[in-house]
């Protein structure tokens, strides 16, 4: 069935890389995050503990986790995890009819607490997905985007793969500055999903937006 839809393409003034991008990835880099994680978020994070020991995949902000549930069965093999901070989100994913694959793990948590800790724990991921939107297109909303955020080190200390999908290029273009200031290879390349990850994707492709991927390490 044809889908129709009519997203409208990110907004900024942004056309190019953030010019402080480099000098910023690179201080949170070599600073330490001195953030507390939240009781919440801690407690989230102990529920699923146990079944984070040997190397997991990650969706991060993961929406109704339709993604996190594709991937659990792309990866039979490993632990998928989803996590998102909307109660909203992932009970509307819950009452999708799509089974749900006993690899699969949906929790509500505040992602910056999730790496915080998964990486004070020493745990490890064989892939982290950073799937749309996440743009936070305002040059002064910089440091809201990941690879600007304080947490990067903390997502990369996880480790494996990390994947990055977006409709915006400048977004993929500052994701390759900041791994590149980690030291991280980096390979970016547009591309059309045979069978999109989330309704975003979904949404993204029928409007007739690009698409980018970026995978790192």
């Amino acid at each position: 069935m044809l889908m129709l839809a009519n997203s409208r393409l990110v907004e900024s003034s942004q056309t190019a890389p953030h010019p402080r991008l480099a000098e910023v990835a690179t201080r949170h880099l070599h600073m330490a995050y001195r953030r507390v994680p939240s009781d919440a978020g801690r407690a989230a994070f102990a529920s699923v503990a146990d079944r984070l020991r040997e190397p997991f995949v990650l969706d991060a902000g993961c929406g109704t986790g339709a993604s996190t549930l594709a991937l659990a069965r792309e990866h039979p093999r490993r632990i998928v995890i989803g996590v998102d901070k909307s109660a909203v989100r992932l009970a509307a994913g819950g009452k999708s009819s799509a089974p749900v694959p006993a690899n699969a793990i949906l929790l509500r948590c505040n992602l910056v607490d999730f790496w915080q800790l998964a990486s004070a724990a020493g745990m490890r991921c064989d892939r982290q997905y950073l799937l749309y939107p996440n743009p936070w297109p305002k040059p002064e909303q910089l440091m809201r985007r990941w690879h600007a955020h304080p947490v990067f080190p903390a997502m990369l200390a996880l480790g494996g793969g990390i994947e990055l999908r977006t409709n915006w290029c400048v977004y993929a273009k500052e994701f390759i500055t900041a791994a590149d200031a980690a030291g991280l290879d980096v390979r970016c390349e547009p591309f059309a999903p045979d069978e999109p990850l989330t309704p975003f994707e979904r949404k993204y492709a029928a409007s007739g937006h690009a698409l980018w991927r970026c995978v790192a390490g």
